[in-house]
């Protein structure tokens, strides 16, 4: 889109120079607040082989004005809301039979379980990242 000019030079300078400060402010807020989100999850996810931690990971798009934080342990759900009759979130448990069983398979033995408990780490990583969105952008 082409650029019109009118009117003062110095005042159309000054505001240009404004909308490069005015977005640089606000890359810096987003930035702030995906690392706050960012550095929570990877600090509270539990670790047992380091999977699920090591899944945690975030880019920046559309030159830095969207940030995108990503867990890619397809077990991650389960960590966060539990399982069995553990589980939380909407619709809480819908296991058919509890307990159930499974095989270990590093030892081969049966196991009998009524499942995890949730160990949260995305949901408080998101409130956190909430609280430094609003007190920057406030």
């Amino acid at each position: 889109m082409a650029k019109v000019k009118y009117g003062d030079w110095d005042l159309v300078a000054e505001l240009e120079n404004y909308q490069e400060e005015m977005e640089q402010w606000v890359k810096k807020g987003i930035a702030k607040t995906v690392n706050k989100i960012y550095n929570t999850a990877v600090a509270l996810a539990p670790v047992d082989l380091g999977y699920l931690k090591e899944s945690i990971n975030f880019t920046y798009k559309d030159g830095g004005f969207t940030g995108v934080i990503e867990v890619g342990a397809e077990y991650a759900i389960f960590v966060e809301y539990g399982t069995g009759i553990y589980a939380t979130g909407t619709g809480g448990s819908r296991a058919k039979k509890i307990p159930w069983a499974y095989e270990d398979p590093k030892t081969g033995k049966w196991v009998w379980t009524k499942g995890q408990k949730a160990q949260p780490f995305w949901s408080p990583a998101i409130d956190e990242g909430r609280k430094t969105f609003k007190a920057y952008f406030s």
